[in-house]
């Protein structure tokens, strides 16, 4: 049980959904917390990749109210494609991401050019703010090493504003997936997504709801950070609501994006482009969205299993027929020739992005690579341990081992010191 939750605490009785990050609930009062008191194109991320991971039950709760905030005048789903049935458009879903990373970029590049430090703006220090914020950030922390080891134990080397900053992402991230794949997932609805986006939008408007969202409202007030791509994790979430099956990799890019790709495009600010770095800054989020793809990908291809006792399906339909197997074949759990043959395409694919993505992590600042490449290397690994089970996904889970991720540790860490310089030239263009 932590210390910064337990001071968190609040009974509520009605609530609506309690997860591992606390209880969202319908009517529990006023906000604690408040401003004044507180190949292809691709895309991803090295922070978050998501997919259905059981969870450690030894949390307490605080109350997450959303019923009676103001609500902003923003559409409940996402403006990227949500507003249309997928098969209604026009667009690919790479070229309707691709669009978010251009507004990302443009982002940063502007405030480049306008030669305001990307690392952090001052602290506003109104009377009790910061020791507030700081507690608010220690237990972002603590969440961050509790629930990602690895990754944590490389944000030690970023800068402490960056550090902290990573760590409000990674959390309001986790807090998100929770909705749908936590404990009392079941009970989540619609409404209660577009109830967690209208908090989202009051935190970017710098009123956050509790502590957790404090920091988060912190750091998107120092970075040059966008909303939309938080906007389209909830919608990523949406889809986990009302979807189970893809017909196609094309709508299976697009859940991947919403749900993985997008942390990318939240971090890269954070974690800064290196100075010496000739990559154009839309390289750099490509390549990052990239890790991001591929994180997700391997998550799916690891949790075949897992995902089929639970009714759902996420590989393209179209292939899968295409390779002779069907739905029935996956729920039955038969490693057969076709399988493997299957399985053996959808490991390249996902390697494809692995490797898009290791060109723009040099690009990075060199505090916040160490990180990067410690997940990259990692989860590529997974890929790995599928292959050395004989493709069965369905019955034996792949991991790395404990031994294999302590040698990935200082493997990537050499690799985190490798001068942009030298591999530029790939991205400049």
């Amino acid at each position: 049980m932590s210390v910064a939750l337990v001071w968190d605490w609040v009974v509520c009785s009605n609530t609506e959904v309690c997860t591992a990050f606390g209880v969202f609930s319908v009517g529990c009062g006023a906000p604690v917390i408040s401003r004044s008191t507180a190949q292809p194109r691709l895309r991803s991320s090295a922070l978050y990749a998501r997919k259905k991971k059981s969870l450690k039950q030894n949390w307490n709760t605080c109350c997450l109210n959303v019923k009676g905030q103001r609500r902003a005048s923003f559409s409940p789903v996402s403006s990227v494609v949500a507003n249309h049935p997928v098969e209604e458009m026009a667009l690919s879903s790479e070229q309707k991401v691709y669009d978010v990373v251009l507004k990302q970029a443009a982002l940063v590049s502007r405030q480049l050019r306008s030669s305001v430090d990307l690392d952090v703006k001052p602290d506003i220090a109104l009377p009790g703010t910061l020791s507030l914020l700081s507690e608010a950030y220690d237990r972002c922390g603590e969440v961050c090493a509790e629930y990602a080891q690895t990754f944590y134990l490389g944000t030690k080397l970023m800068t402490p504003e960056r550090q902290r900053a990573i760590w409000a992402i990674y959390v309001w991230c986790r807090r998100t997936d929770e909705l749908v794949d936590g404990p009392n997932a079941s009970h989540i609805t619609p409404s209660a997504l577009d109830r967690w986006e209208s908090r989202l939008e009051d935190l970017f408007q710098g009123h956050p709801f509790d502590m957790l969202d404090a920091a988060l409202s912190d750091t998107v007030a120092k970075f040059p950070i966008d909303i939309q791509p938080f906007k389209d994790m909830i919608e990523g979430m949406r889809m986990d609501l009302r979807k189970s099956r893809y017909k196609n990799f094309d709508e299976l890019y697009l859940y991947c994006y919403y749900v993985a790709g997008t942390v990318g495009l939240m971090s890269v600010p954070v974690m800064g482009i290196a100075p010496e770095s000739k990559a154009t800054t839309e390289s750099v989020y490509n390549a990052a969205l990239a890790l991001g793809i591929a994180n997700q990908l391997t998550n799916i291809l690891r949790d075949v299993g897992e995902d089929a006792r639970r009714g759902r399906v996420y590989l393209p339909q179209d292939e899968l027929a295409q390779a002779g197997l069907s739905d029935e074949d996956i729920f039955a759990a038969r490693v057969t020739d076709k399988w493997r043959s299957f399985m053996k395409k959808q490991i390249k694919r996902a390697r494809m992005f692995f490797d898009v993505a290791e060109k723009g992590v040099t690009e990075l600042s060199s505090a916040s690579r160490w990180p990067v490449w410690a997940s990259l290397l990692l989860y590529r690994q997974i890929l790995d341990e599928i292959e050395a089970n004989d493709y069965n996904n369905f019955t034996k889970r792949a991991y790395v081992s404990k031994a294999k991720k302590l040698l990935a540790l200082p493997f990537s860490y050499g690799k985190s010191l490798v001068s942009p310089s030298k591999l530029s030239s790939g991205l400049a263009n």
